[in-house]
């Protein structure tokens, strides 16, 4: 993959707004073909390989972009919501994501290295540090759950099928957890 520091501010866009059409044409269909993508994108598909040479590499960047999104989401999400909210609103976010996640699976496994999962595992970590310690210091959660404890569970998430029933045991079982971190309101 082409490092983004080295590309030309207008290739570094056309990067970007192929993941954002990558991810939104995977959210729908996991099997759309890389030249539909490239179609949607208004790129050619010369454009597209040029970027991500494979199928493995155009999803690793899906996910990547996503990952850093949500890591900056957190804070975005304290300076405009009260602590617990934007736990909430956050892990709303990562829910839909792994909805996505669950399509492209087995692709985005075989894709990633050692070094994607240290590069993308710390920043999220770092997020939900983020949040549980506004909550904590807001006295809307209790003291003391372990970060990664909090996001294994949710990674759990990940595994159930984007159908309407799972969405339906997603939200339980997100709510299920705020009530184990002591949430006052579990909904």
């Amino acid at each position: 993959m082409i490092d983004d520091e080295k590309l030309r501010a207008d290739a570094r866009e056309n990067r970007d707004h192929i993941l954002e059409v990558a991810r939104n044409a995977l959210a729908v269909d996991s099997k759309v073909s890389l030249n539909a993508i490239a179609k949607a994108a208004g790129v050619g598909a010369g454009t597209l390989y040029r970027h991500f040479p494979s199928r493995g590499a155009l999803v690793l960047g899906v996910y990547r972009k996503e990952i850093d999104e949500l890591a900056a989401l957190a804070p975005l999400l304290l300076a405009q919501h009260l602590p617990l909210q934007a736990f909430r609103m956050w892990c709303d976010r990562l829910a839909t994501f792994g909805r996505m996640k669950h399509e492209v699976a087995d692709i985005l496994h075989a894709a990633k290295s050692d070094q994607d999962v240290q590069e993308t595992y710390w920043p999220v970590l770092g997020a939900v540090r983020q949040l549980m310690e506004a909550c904590e210091a807001s006295g809307e959660i209790r003291r003391g759950v372990d970060a990664e404890d909090f996001l294994l569970l949710l990674g759990f998430l990940w595994q159930i099928p984007p159908t309407p029933t799972g969405e339906a045991r997603v939200k339980r079982l997100v709510a299920l957890i705020f009530r184990g971190l002591g949430a006052r309101d579990g909904e």
